[in-house]
């Protein structure tokens, strides 16, 4: 069976992934429960506020970062400045078989982004889709090495250049040619919002067209979702944002993150673009026959014709309503002769004019040509 990801984003639908990462073990800690509870009580939440996904990260501290690796977030919101000593306090995965069971009773769909080979090939079973975090973007082999799995793939894009991701991109097409999504993202926790720069979906778009684009926010949530709102608009169907349920803990990734109801208003928001947007047909609406019946014009005498007569441009005006022929057709009326006495202000209609379905017909074979 697809994932729920990829049965969404084939169709456009937008999809929402909720980042847990490691903050349930802060949830556990201020709410005295154990870290699988905490989980447990996340995925259940982002289940009832509507999130699509739920997405945990599986490392171990001695194989993403050395012990001397300095820290690139804010410190005044996570205090340690070793990378290893906080990866340390959180690396275990032998609990996701069970997380992955409980989303699957609950009905949401489980993901979990693999930082080394063994987590990979851990996760194989669990998931539809793997997950490739920014930071390993230049990890080719990895790359490689996860996509050669055969799933399908998303790819964060954060701190890259273009000819970065076109190799990460090249790699994994190298070797699989399932769904490709790829995540803008700014590495900076959390962002300001003057370096969102959410014009890079719409380039990411353009440069690689086969590709379904999204967004891996980590700005503040804004009161009106002006950040995600404005993503979607440019083209990002796919939203992964990080989820807490107490955004005033300190520490990881709770002081930029979406809480439950914040996840609520993002889906409230997005229904009402989608709704706004509409399909984008060029078609009018029913809602508007009406309109296109009383507010377009008819050809109407502009003086008194005589049966007989042969019609002129100077006869005619253009007067709403749009009940009789139109000033489209004028062509079809012009040099043909009225067959009845016309008054001033009259609407014309088809059968005063000389012949006219003849060259209504006629009209309409030549465009159909």
């Amino acid at each position: 069976m697809e994932s729920t990801i990829i049965e969404r984003i084939k169709e456009g639908k937008f999809t929402l992934i909720a980042e847990i990462g490691v903050n349930y073990y802060d949830i556990a800690a201020s709410r005295g429960i154990s870290p699988m509870e905490a989980a447990k009580l996340m995925i259940k939440e982002a289940k009832e506020a509507g999130i699509h996904v739920v997405k945990f990260q599986t490392y171990k501290a001695e194989t993403i970062a050395a012990k001397d690796s300095p820290s690139y977030w804010d410190l005044s919101e996570e205090a340690t400045t070793s990378q290893y000593e906080l990866f340390k306090k959180f690396d275990s995965f032998a609990e996701y078989r069970e997380l992955k069971a409980y989303s699957d009773e609950i009905g949401i769909e489980f993901l979990s982004t693999a930082f080394d080979k063994e987590s990979a090939d851990y996760l194989f079973e669990l998931m539809n889709v793997y997950k490739i975090s920014s930071s390993d973007l230049s990890n080719i082999p990895f790359i490689e090495y996860q996509a050669k799995k055969g799933k399908p793939v998303i790819l964060s894009v954060g701190a890259s250049d273009l000819y970065e991701i076109e190799r990460a991109v090249d790699t994994i097409r190298s070797v699989n040619d399932r769904e490709l999504a790829l995540l803008h993202c700014v590495l900076e926790y959390p962002t300001p919002l003057e370096h969102a720069n959410l014009l890079k979906i719409a380039t990411l778009k353009q440069q690689f067209p086969e590709c379904v684009i999204g967004y891996s926010d980590h700005t503040k949530p804004t009161e009106d979702i002006d950040v995600i709102k404005t993503a979607y608009n440019l083209g990002a169907v796919l939203i992964e944002k990080h989820f807490t349920l107490d955004k005033t803990l300190k520490g990881n990734d709770h002081y930029h993150a979406m809480d439950p109801e914040d996840a609520k208003k993002i889906l409230k928001a997005i229904e009402r673009l989608d709704m706004l947007r509409g399909n984008g047909d060029l078609v009018s609406l029913e809602s508007e026959a009406s309109a296109r019946e009383n507010a377009r014009r008819s050809l109407v005498s502009d003086t008194d014709i005589k049966a007989g007569d042969e019609i002129t441009e100077e006869m005619l005006t253009f007067l709403r309503p749009a009940s009789g022929i139109s000033p489209s057709d004028i062509a079809l009326v012009l040099g043909h002769r009225a067959v009845c006495d016309i008054k001033k202000g009259e609407i014309l209609k088809p059968e005063m004019i000389e012949k006219f379905g003849e060259a209504e017909a006629e009209k309409e074979e030549q465009d159909g040509e």
